[in-house]
């Protein structure tokens, strides 16, 4: 789940199972600035925003129960944001393209193009733009086959209530 659609117990769920284990100040350190860089879905204007990630992320009961709900519920919210798009790919699809992991792409106002990744705790910033192409290429497929925005806030509402 991107760190931009997550709520603060998800946030601390996933700090405090990290190994090897983080100590209490670096988790609060950690979710406190996690919440802070959420402040851009707000801003106005906001930049637009595109999410795709794999059904079996709703799946996952990080954190419990009662955790897993109110992430559902604040995608339901965030997805109601004019500039966030939500999609899901679904776990029966048998072509993967983001087997790679997940990545982050992002576009300036004058139109360049730069991509993130980040992989066991490593960070990548890729600015080759042959590299930038192919993972440009991988999103634009996996756009494609993900669930539309609509369908995938009803498979996110059907799980909040089957939760």
């Amino acid at each position: 789940m991107h760190g931009l659609l997550q709520t603060e117990a998800y946030a601390r769920a996933l700090f405090t199972q990290r190994r090897p284990l983080l100590s209490d100040e670096t988790i609060e350190k950690r979710v406190a600035d996690r919440l802070a860089r959420q402040e851009v879905l707000q801003r106005w204007p906001a930049p637009t925003f595109s999410f795709v990630f794999q059904e079996v992320v709703l799946q996952q009961p990080i954190g419990g129960r009662a955790v897993r709900v109110e992430q559902l519920g604040q995608l339901l919210r965030i997805a109601q944001l004019r500039t966030v798009e939500l999609q899901v790919m679904p776990t029966d699809r048998e072509d993967c393209p983001g087997i790679d992991g997940p990545f982050t792409l992002l576009t300036s106002k004058k139109g360049r193009q730069v991509a993130y990744t980040e992989i066991q705790g490593h960070p990548r910033l890729i600015t080759d733009p042959e590299e930038v192409r192919v993972i440009v290429t991988r999103y634009g497929i996996i756009r494609a086959q993900a669930l539309t925005p609509r369908e995938s806030l009803a498979l996110i509402e059907k799980m909040l209530g089957d939760a």
